[in-house]
């Protein structure tokens, strides 16, 4: 489907970006666009893959003629531009909604008003039964995305979901590394908060998934393993031959989680099981009130969510298999200091 077609992917310099690069550049694509608001780590991309595949466009999702002047001509997008750390969004909520919510609306106007043939969102476990500005601004992306699906004719806009990208940059993985190579204690928060557990290669996967077979307002969720933090620690430890090493507590922090969730108990009732993957059609309702206020479900209230608690749980040898098909643990084992995903 990417044979002589042009791609854009917004906030493509982050970890989802320059792993798309890695999988597609040599391929028969006709073209790679790369829009974000972020010239320095644009010009590294540059000059690492050296491709002429690979066009650049500065420019912000807030903006809607910067968004449309970087589509323009393009056949799909893949829309990553995102604020994603939980403690600036709790500080600055209003910058979340301008590039979560608003700034989602303008990718997706602006692709249906170029023709763009297929969009597909990213969005995250946070959005479900959201307790922090960043899973709220998801969730309200979630809505956006849907209720623009409805009406986009020839552009057919989906989303995935996923969990925990492990060792991208400005996870907990690296920080426990750094730690564990600088001599300090590693500090978790809580020993038995759990997290989904994946690859990033797991994340474009998803992503293509959805790409070829979603329909219009379906968000797609990968069946994944989860953890807790003190299993997670114990692996790396082990891994980097230090399996005593000191773990210190530091209790749960502002706008965490003890446990995330994928899938709701409302969404699970409507699912589609599609063996590694869950999609949960769209709601379509009109604005029937009847539909809301006179007629339920029972069989929802019998239905359990779908949360890193219930999930299958890796113990430290599972955990310690998961990390090493990272290419960054892999690096780290070997006594090398290798930068995170970007």
């Amino acid at each position: 489907m990417f044979k002589k077609k042009k791609l854009v992917i917004t906030g493509g310099t982050g970890s989802f970006g320059n792993a798309v690069l890695r999988r597609f550049l040599d391929k028969d694509i006709a073209e790679i666009r790369i829009f974000s608001r972020d010239e320095k780590k644009q010009d590294d991309m540059r000059k690492h893959y050296n491709n002429s595949k690979l066009k650049f466009y500065i420019g912000d999702v807030r903006d809607y003629q910067s968004v449309l002047n970087a589509i323009r001509g393009a056949d799909y997008i893949f829309h990553a531009a995102a604020l994603k750390q939980v403690p600036s969004c709790e500080f600055y909520p209003i910058e979340a909604v301008k590039t979560n919510v608003l700034g989602t609306e303008n990718v997706l106007e602006a692709a249906i008003a170029s023709g763009i043939k297929r969009v597909v969102c990213l969005s995250t476990d946070k959005a479900v039964y959201p307790i922090n500005a960043m899973g709220v601004s998801k969730a309200m992306m979630e809505k956006v995305i849907v209720a623009k699906s409805r009406n986009s004719n020839s552009t057919v806009i989906n989303t995935t979901r996923y969990g925990n990208v492990m060792a991208s940059r400005g996870s907990v993985i690296p920080m426990f590394v750094d730690q564990i190579r600088g001599g300090r204690p590693i500090t978790i928060t809580d020993p038995d908060m759990t997290r989904f557990m994946m690859t990033l290669d797991d994340a474009i996967d998803l992503v293509l998934y959805a790409f070829k077979q979603g329909k219009p307002g379906e968000i797609f969720v990968q069946k994944a393993a989860a953890a807790n933090i003190e299993t997670l620690a114990r692996a790396l430890t082990q891994i980097m031959g230090k399996p005593e090493y000191d773990i210190q507590i530091i209790g749960t922090r502002h706008g965490e989680k003890q446990h995330e969730t994928l899938l709701s108990r409302e969404e699970m009732f409507s699912a589609q099981d599609l063996g590694r993957y869950y999609c949960i059609p769209p709601d379509l309702r009109d604005l029937n009130y009847g539909k809301f206020v006179e007629k339920g479900e029972v069989k929802i209230s019998e239905t359990m969510d779908y949360n890193s608690s219930n999930t299958e749980r890796l113990d430290v040898e599972g955990m310690k298999a998961l990390l090493m098909k990272l290419a960054f643990m892999q690096a780290t084992a070997r006594g090398e200091c290798v930068e995170p995903e970007e």
